[in-house]
């Protein structure tokens, strides 16, 4: 967790500030804020950092229109008044469709179709749009169907995959290693396998099965989450290869069929 000193340097780049002009807005000397900020210099070549004061943190809260739980490592949120632009994740998908019974259908989602869904997933006509169908066995629930795209998910899903999510009502629910789809602000559609630590960091720890080294594990925040869909199940083209396992239980089937028809033969 970042330390109140750091918090305190990217509120001062944040409003294109020095600590000389920071200090002056919130009544204190530069002296001051350099010792918060980079620490007065020891005997010993090290650096001593001061803490900052309560009166000096509501100056900084109360001047800047400062988020506290952004100072405390409860939020990346910095600015209060963006907390309320914030849309809370919902417990029910904006759209769905349905058929002629009235039973929910599945909404395919293709690559082509992804950048259009970011902006229109809360609308309904974009969904209507979409193609859509019914799956027997996909019931007790939303579920969306999302092409896979790209290799990060190798081992598992490849290019091109389709993967049929239902919907989470609760990102509470989201269970450490599963794999889900997850459409954020930020990085769009993404497919990663997931721990959650939202209740302890408001963080999504996100991860690949591709192990090439291409594609580093990291965080998403929970307010930048639009939705989540937990994969039940999937359609591919690829058959997966045999693996050695069956390679050598194969090996030594040939070797024990050999060996009967040689003792056939000499008999």
């Amino acid at each position: 967790m970042k330390g109140i000193h750091e918090k305190i340097k990217e509120i001062i780049a944040h409003f294109h500030l020095n600590n000389s002009s920071f200090s002056k807005r919130i009544g204190v000397t530069s002296t001051t804020v350099d010792s918060i900020t980079n620490g007065r210099p020891q005997p010993d070549g090290t650096r001593k950092r001061t803490k900052p004061g309560y009166d000096l943190l509501t100056s900084i809260i109360n001047e800047f229109d400062i988020n506290p739980d952004y100072l405390f490592g409860k939020s990346s949120v910095m600015v209060s008044s963006d907390t309320t632009k914030i849309q809370t994740y919902a417990g029910i998908p904006q759209v769905v469709t349905v058929n002629q019974e009235d039973d929910e259908n599945v909404v395919y989602v293709p690559i082509k179709a992804r950048a259009g869904y970011l902006d229109g997933y809360g609308d309904a006509d974009y969904i209507e749009q979409l193609p859509s169908f019914s799956m027997p066995h996909l019931t007790h629930g939303t579920y969306r169907c999302f092409e896979v795209q790209g290799n990060s998910m190798v081992r598992t899903f490849f290019d091109g995959d389709l993967v049929f999510g239902k919907y989470v009502e609760d990102l509470g629910d989201i269970k450490d290693g599963r794999i889900y789809v997850i459409v954020s602000h930020n990085d769009g559609i993404v497919l990663k396998r997931v721990i959650n630590r939202i209740p302890e960091r408001g963080k999504l720890i996100l991860k690949s099965d591709n192990k090439d080294g291409n594609y580093p594990t990291y965080t998403m925040n929970a307010e930048d989450i639009m939705e989540v869909w937990y994969v039940t199940m999937f359609a591919s083209k690829q058959m997966p290869e045999p693996v050695d396992v069956y390679d050598r239980l194969h090996d030594l089937e040939s070797k024990i069929t050999f060996l009967e028809e040689e003792l056939r033969n000499q008999n």
